[in-house]
């Protein structure tokens, strides 16, 4: 199998580390031929916290995809989280030059690179430059305005930044594992693009990514990103109440929350008991069900209001018919969407990845919704393009420069 048709995406999550392997052809179909799965170890809320425990977990889920896959891991498009990510939205605008006044890829180029001349913190760096859309003279909401004419070309974008320091974590971790990252991915970002359909994205919706350590949102409108944001708690905050409330070792409290857990104690069956090991290992006690969903609800409540405040923070909360759509793990907790949208507000809706073949049936699950988003990133950005993320450091443009290599000895 020729290089050129492997697309790999590396999901580095808090609770586990997703490698999956993916078949891209001509007309850009995906098919997956490798999955790979390892305990996240070193992560703490989406951030490094221990290089070489992260590294080892990497190692391990890489090497389980290749050997299903059969095939040689050496480039891979990389999912980030973690509460340093921040954003904004702010617009440029420029001449557009020629005689004709035609617009030009060169034109759109440099009024995305306009929007970025604002004062950008030493220890930040851009990670997406993402256009919500253009305007030409009194024409706005245009989404390409390349062969269109005009004297003004002005844009609105939707900016992700990330610390320098924890992108680095994230970027040597992948080189000690002997990878070499094509791109730097914002989770939510990637999950969209696996669980949302396009006339989700233009009539209005909110995919809300509920992880182990972080919740990811992000907004969409108009067939663009308005607003996106990681929360830093997720399900390990649920496990570690379960720990503490019933007094019972971790292992055990993810077990108990996995098999036994509602979002609302309501749901669960009162008659219901559950069998619960004492910390340290001596003996068990008999629960009822609802004692473990007394404890798991506030926590879940706390975790959709914080993404409630977040939708009517980009101002579009009346404007979601849409509504909402869950992935990550947590979601798949009993009840999980009916307390969702209760708090909400909105319809709600469990997504799922889609636009998969092959191996589809592995990986069509919340679980895997940021991993297969990073395939489908990474087949609608071909190496050519690889880099036009990463500016303003060093270490961001010597990845840009090893892409561009990496793409010019593979084609020459």
């Amino acid at each position: 199998m020729k290089p050129s048709n492997i697309t790999v995406g590396l999901d580095i999550g808090t609770t586990k580390i997703s490698t999956i392997v993916a078949e891209v052809d001509d007309d850009n179909e995906i098919n997956i031929i490798g999955i790979g799965v390892a305990p996240s170890r070193g992560l703490k809320k989406g951030m490094v916290v221990d290089i070489e425990q992260t590294t080892q977990s990497i190692k391990q889920s890489v090497a389980e995809a290749e050997k299903m896959a059969d095939v040689v891991i050496d480039y891979v498009f990389v999912g980030v989280a973690g509460s340093h990510i921040s954003s904004m939205n702010t617009r440029a605008v420029v001449a557009v030059g020629g005689e004709n006044r035609d617009i030009t890829q060169a034109d759109v180029q440099r009024v995305i690179e306009a929007s970025k001349t604002f004062a950008l913190p030493p220890n930040r760096e851009i990670i997406h430059v993402l256009p919500r859309f253009f305007a030409v003279d009194e024409q706005t909401g245009i989404r390409d305005p390349k062969g269109m004419s005009g004297v003004r070309l002005e844009v609105d974008v939707h900016i992700v930044m990330g610390a320098v320091t924890w992108v680095q974590n994230l970027i040597k971790s992948c080189h000690r594992a002997d990878l070499d990252v094509a791109a730097i991915v914002l989770q939510p970002i990637a999950s969209a693009s696996a669980v949302l359909t396009n006339d989700e994205k233009d009539l209005g919706v909110c995919l809300v990514d509920v992880g182990g350590g972080t919740t990811d949102v992000a907004v969409f409108k108009d067939g663009a990103i308005v607003h996106s944001a990681v929360l830093p708690v997720g399900g390990i905050q649920i496990t570690n109440d379960l720990a503490i409330g019933l007094r019972t070792p971790m292992v055990n409290a993810e077990d108990l929350k996995v098999r036994e857990g509602y979002a609302s104690a309501e749901m669960s069956d009162p008659s219901r008991t559950l069998e619960v090991h004492n910390t340290g290992g001596e003996g068990t006690r008999i629960l009822p069900v609802k004692n473990l969903c007394e404890i798991i609800e506030p926590r879940m409540e706390e975790i959709f209001t914080l993404v409630k405040k977040e939708i009517q923070k980009s101002g579009c909360y009346e404007l979601l018919p849409a509504g909402a759509v869950l992935a990550g793990g947590t979601s798949l907790m009993r009840g999980a969407r009916q307390l969702a949208d209760k708090i909400l507000g909105l319809p709600v809706r469990i997504g799922r990845p889609s636009g998969i073949k092959g191996l589809a049936d592995k990986v069509e699950s919340p679980i895997y919704a940021t991993g297969v988003g990073l395939i489908h990133y990474g087949a609608a950005n071909q190496l050519s393009n690889l880099g036009s993320s990463f500016h303003g450091t060093s270490l961001f443009e010597i990845l840009s420069e090893r892409a561009r290599s990496w793409f010019k000895n593979l084609f020459p």
